[in-house]
């Protein structure tokens, strides 16, 4: 991912946050890779306003029944350690994604010059090899984590 002997610098679908933050199975290392001390993270993960928009909206789904102190419990676990990217703009050429919904989080990626786009949406997943980052799965960014 990142040659540069930095942290790869790494966006993160809503499902995949959701995944690693509340299930805490087999995703959870994912977490513990941006919560390591702040001078050793493994990975840095980027968020604009509207990828941070979508997670805090999720949180509030019923399925979940999180109470507003858990959900600032998840947002606390998460957000601190973002790289924050205010409105993500590129000229470079961005491929359209198959759902609309998913656009941002590959604007967001090609905008920020993010080493990966780590989801598990086939819809992202078929693009691989169309942008400069990586598009990657969970698993296979925990398989690099290791």
């Amino acid at each position: 991912m990142s040659t540069t002997g930095k942290p790869p610098r790494i966006v993160l679908d809503t499902n995949v946050l959701l995944s690693a933050l509340l299930f805490k199975g087999g995703l959870a290392a994912i977490m513990h890779a941006w919560q390591r001390p702040r001078a050793t993270p493994q990975i840095v993960p980027i968020v604009s306003k509207y990828t941070a928009e979508e997670f805090i909206a999720a949180l509030r789904y019923p399925k979940f029944a999180l109470t507003e102190a858990e959900q600032a419990e998840v947002l606390a676990e998460y957000l601190p350690y973002c790289e924050t990217i205010a409105a993500p703009a590129t000229k470079k050429r961005i491929p359209n994604c198959r759902d609309a919904n998913d656009q941002p989080f590959l604007v967001l990626t090609i905008a920020a010059n993010a080493d990966a786009l780590v989801t598990g949406d086939h819809d992202l997943l078929a693009l691989k090899g169309q942008i400069d980052a990586e598009i990657i799965t969970p698993k296979e960014l925990i398989l690099r984590l290791a």
